[in-house]
């Protein structure tokens, strides 16, 4: 009977619905990640030249008094919105669906960055603040959105490329912002770089209400051969059920916590390096990184181009049936975490007069971690589908915990930026995290699919009881 299935089930010849909703999707996590850091670039040229006094002509805009501790402010204040709402987007997003919450985040981005000049100029570093805090909170919906989606609409046998060409985006809109902000800022003036990233937004969330669908089964463009193809892939037939939470099993899912493990520990490298790079290239390599934009977006580069052969030569192994998909989620982890913790080694003993081999190794510490796309990333769609958006809301509130806490512990370990054995210290500390946690995953982690993905029907009826009993 399996035999007889997997003969049924051919892939559509050429491109179908679900390409459209992938590159709709993949402009998206662009969009979403260039209003991201959009004000990494814009706050060096707001800050610029500054007298005290805000300039009032015509043929310039405005610059901004503010000491490097309020600007650190204005940095932040991102995560501070984007953290609180991360477990509830998941579970928005189960109800909803992913459509309807992903269109309200690109669409209040897209709208707060045209109104951000304004609220820099009439409403200071408080306003912009607060701006930055709603772009924070709607953002939390995007990668829990995005997982949401992707496990509606990608088949098993092609999740690897087209999801990593989703999430890939996320990379390639930093590398694009780190190109050309300097660029625009330099030509229009730093609003434009608001303005640019609003505009841009506004026509993704057009094109996405016209093409964009919350499932294939809502899809009016689908074809019947597609529909079908999907559905016999991801074993999802007839009317969809929604199940209640089983939160106690999630939370005592020892293969769920292998994710998170896995999560944070990404989430700690990649952010050492994103936030303390600058500093290290220009304290002890005598190299300000952020002066040239090909070089500081390279690594970012690196990483997305190669997402590509990492998420083909996945689907390929499970098409060949070389490696279970859990043998295989664990060898592309291995490669994105174990990589770049063998390459920040390299870099902590870099000499400092040796600029290329230091940025070869940079590159390699963020390009190669390009391997967790296809690693634990995928693991919360593989443990359970129907819940996969809380599960990535709830390791991306741990993970991006931790994301806050690495640059900490960073200053804490680094109180003399010249000295390159402090910051081998840090390289080490990032590089043990790596691969603790990745072992962690190796042990533990599983893709096969849970039983509480789908609760017995006696089970939903206890639980149903149970709460009427509450009431």
């Amino acid at each position: 009977m399996s035999a007889m299935e997997k003969t049924e089930n051919v892939r559509p010849r050429g491109l179908g619905i679900r390409h459209v909703q992938t590159l709709l999707l993949f402009f998206g996590m662009i969009l979403a990640f260039t209003m991201r850091v959009n004000m990494s670039i814009a706050i060096v040229a707001m800050t610029a030249n500054t007298t005290g006094k805000l300039t009032e002509t015509y043929s310039a805009p405005p610059t901004f008094d503010w000491s490097h501790s309020i600007q650190a402010v204005i940095l932040s204040s991102f995560f501070w919105g984007y953290v609180v709402l991360q477990i509830p987007a998941g579970t928005l997003a189960r109800r909803f669906g992913g459509k309807i919450l992903i269109t309200i985040s690109l669409t209040v981005n897209s709208l707060t960055s045209f109104f951000l000049p304004v609220a820099a100029k009439y409403g200071g570093w408080q306003l912009v603040c607060a701006c930055r805090i709603l772009q924070g909170l709607t953002q939390a919906f995007v990668y829990p959105c995005m997982h949401h989606l992707i496990s509606q609409w990608i088949p098993l046998e092609e999740k690897g490329l087209l999801s990593t060409i989703i999430y890939a985006g996320g990379q390639l809109g930093i590398a694009i912002q780190l190109l050309v902000g300097g660029m625009i800022a330099s030509a229009w003036g730093w609003p434009a770089i608001f303005y640019t990233n609003g505009s841009l937004g506004v026509i993704w969330v057009v094109a996405y209400l016209v093409f964009g669908s919350a499932t294939p089964e809502q899809s009016k463009i689908i074809s019947e051969q597609e529909l079908g193809y999907i559905q016999r892939s991801l074993g999802r037939f007839g009317e969809q059920k929604h199940y209640p939470v089983p939160w106690k099993k999630i939370m005592t899912c020892l293969p769920f916590w292998a994710v998170i493990v896995a999560h944070c520990g990404q989430n700690w490298g990649f952010f050492t390096l994103m936030t303390e790079m600058p500093s290290y290239m220009s304290k002890v390599l005598g190299f300000e990184l952020k002066r040239n934009g090909i070089l500081s977006s390279l690594p970012y580069l690196a990483m997305y181009l190669l997402s590509f052969p990492m998420g083909s030569m996945t689907d390929r192994i499970l098409k060949k049936n070389w490696l279970s998909v859990t043998n295989t989620r664990k060898l592309f982890n291995s490669i994105g975490l174990f990589g770049p913790a063998i390459a920040l080694i390299g870099l902590s003993y870099t000499s400092a007069n040796n600029l290329v081999l230091a940025v070869i190794m940079l590159t390699l510490s963020v390009g190669i971690n390009a391997g967790q796309y296809t690693g634990y990333m995928l693991v919360h769609i593989d443990l359970a589908p129907n819940f996969s958006g809380i599960l990535m809301g709830i390791t991306n509130f741990l993970a991006n915990i931790v994301s806050i806490i690495a640059p900490l512990v960073c200053g804490f370990i680094v109180t003399d930026e010249k000295d390159p054995s402090e910051w081998r210290k840090v390289f080490f500390v990032a590089s043990g995290v790596y691969v603790v946690c990745n072992l962690f995953f190796i042990f533990f982690a599983t893709s096969e699919r849970q039983p509480w993905n789908e609760p017995k029907e006696a089970d939903v009826e206890l639980e149903a009881v149970a709460n009427e009993k509450k009431c």
